[in-house]
C-alpha cells in the first residue's frame, strides 16, 4: 500500500532512484536463501563476469558490494590510496562535491579544482598540474563522468590523454553512478583503473548494490594501501573469490536475482542501443527545453547529459514549487535543484529502463506544471518539439521485427 496514495502509477523522472521493470521485480520476489549453498556461488560468478561488460572491459575485477553510491566511492578510494597522497578532484556540482568532502575526511591531500556549476571540468587546470609533477606527487585522478546535480557529463578520454600525454602514473578513479549502463563508456579504451555504479541507476534496481571494476593497475595498488578499510575491503572479497564461495559477509539474495534479469534486460535491448535509446531521451528533452523558452544549466552543449537535463528557471519562479506542484497535483516526480542551484533549477532524469512515450507523458506534465507556476509557456510546445524528433529517429523494437 502507498504510503500516500494516488490513482494510477506514479511517473517517476529524479535522476535515480529509477523505474524497476516488472521482470526484475519478478526476479526478486523470492525467499531467502542459504549463500553458503552451491546456487548462489554460482549466481554470483556469473554476474561477476557479466558485469564487466557495463564497464566495457575484460580485464578488470568486479565487486557486488551491499551499499550505495557513496560506499562504493569509499571502497574506491580507501584501497587504492594511503593517507596523506595528493587527490586531484574536480568539484563541478552536488556530487562531486560530496565525493570530495570524504576524500577529504579520508584524510587524503585533495587538490580541487573547481569550475563554475554548469560547466565540466576544468582539463586545462589539470594539465597545468600534470606538467609540472615531475615527481608524480599526484597519486590520483577522481573524476565525477556525468554530474547528476547540473546534468554535466566529462569526456573521460581527454583526461586519459592528458595522462598519457605527460606519461603520469596517476590512478583514474571514475564516479559513473549516473552514466555507467545509459552513457558511452570504455573503462580499458580510456584507462579507468576504477569504475563504480549504483544499482538503483541506470542498472533499474533498487538501491543497495555499489558495484565496481577496479584494473590491474588499481589492484596492485591496493597491495601498498594502508588506509583503514574493513566492510568495503578489497583483500577479503579476494580470498572468497579464491576460496570459490565469492561473499565475505551475507549477501542481498534478492538483489542478486534482480541483478540478473536487470544484465539480461541490457543485453537483449544490447548496450549500444541502451547508449543510443538514452541519447535520443536526452536530445528529445533538451527540445523541449528549448521550444518552453527556458536554458538548460549546463552552459556547453559537449557538456550535454543524456541522463538527466537541468532546468534554469526565470528569477521570479521558485523551481521547488515545481517539484512539489508535480507531485501533489500531478503524480509526477521531478528532481528538486541541489545547493547552489537549489530554487533556480528542476531536474528531468531520463535514465534507466524507459522508452520515448513514458518521457513524453513526463513532458506533458512539466508544461502543466509550467502553467500553474506562472510561467507563460503554450501548453504542447515541448511535447510537439519532442515528438517531431523522436517520431523521426525511433527505431523498430529488434525482438518485434
Amino acid at each position: 500500500m502507498d504510503y500516500v496514495y494516488a490513482p494510477g502509477k506514479n511517473h517517476l523522472f529524479v535522476p535515480g532512484p529509477v523505474n524497476i521493470p516488472e521482470p526484475v521485480l519478478r526476479a526478486m520476489n523470492r525467499n531467502n536463501e542459504d549463500y553458503r549453498s552451491p546456487a548462489v556461488p554460482a549466481l554470483t560468478k556469473t554476474l561477476l563476469e557479466d558485469v564487466k561488460k557495463i564497464f566495457k572491459s575484460t580485464t578488470g575485477t568486479t565487486f557486488l558490494i551491499p551499499t550505495t553510491g557513496t560506499g562504493a566511492w569509499e571502497s574506491a578510494l580507501t584501497n587504492t590510496l594511503s593517507p596523506g597522497d595528493r587527490i586531484v578532484s574536480f568539484l563541478i556540482g552536488q556530487f562531486s562535491l560530496l565525493w570530495i568532502d570524504q576524500q577529504q575526511r579520508l584524510n587524503f591531500n585533495v587538490d580541487v579544482v573547481e569550475s563554475e556549476w554548469g560547466q565540466g571540468a576544468n582539463l586545462d587546470v589539470l594539465e597545468s598540474k600534470l606538467a609540472v609533477d615531475a615527481g608524480h606527487t599526484i597519486k590520483a585522478i577522481c573524476i565525477v563522468h556525468n554530474e547528476t546535480a547540473t546534468g554535466v557529463t566529462n569526456d573521460l578520454s581527454k583526461v586519459r590523454f592528458l595522462l598519457d600525454k605527460y606519461k603520469h602514473p596517476a590512478l583514474l578513479l571514475v564516479d559513473g553512478v549516473s552514466s555507467i549502463c545509459a552513457l558511452d563508456f570504455r573503462m580499458d579504451e580510456w584507462g579507468v583503473d576504477v569504475a563504480l555504479t549504483g544499482s538503483q541507476k541506470a542498472l533499474s534496481l533498487p538501491t543497495g548494490l555499489g558495484i565496481i571494476c577496479a584494473s590491474p593497475k588499481a589492484l596492485e595498488a591496493s597491495k601498498t594501501s594502508t588506509s583503514v578499510k574493513v566492510f568495503f575491503d578489497w583483500k577479503d572479497y579476494l580470498k572468497f573469490y579464491n576460496l570459490g564461495t565469492y561473499w565475505p559477509y551475507t549477501p542481498s539474495i534478492q538483489l542478486l536475482y534482480g541483478l540478473r534479469a536487470a544484465l539480461d534486460l541490457l543485453f537483449e535491448e544490447g548496450l549500444d542501443n541502451v547508449i543510443a535509446r538514452h541519447s535520443r531521451l536526452g536530445k528529445a528533452t533538451r527540445l523541449a527545453v528549448e521550444a518552453w523558452g527556458l536554458k538548460n544549466c549546463t552552459q556547453k552543449e559537449e557538456w550535454f547529459s543524456d541522463t538527466v537535463t537541468a532546468v534554469l528557471v526565470p528569477s521570479y519562479i521558485d523551481s521547488s514549487e515545481i517539484v512539489k506542484r508535480a507531485w501533489k497535483r500531478y503524480n509526477l516526480s521531478l528532481g528538486l535543484g541541489l545547493n547552489k542551484v537549489a530554487g533556480k533549477v528542476f531536474r528531468i532524469g531520463h535514465l534507466g529502463n524507459l522508452n520515448e512515450l513514458q518521457l513524453l507523458g513526463c513532458l506533458a506534465g512539466v508544461e502543466m506544471i509550467l502553467k500553474d507556476v506562472g510561467y507563460p509557456v503554450k501548453l504542447g510546445s515541448g511535447v510537439a518539439a519532442a515528438s517531431a524528433y523522436l517520431q523521426n529517429s525511433i527505431p523498430l523494437i529488434p525482438s518485434r521485427i
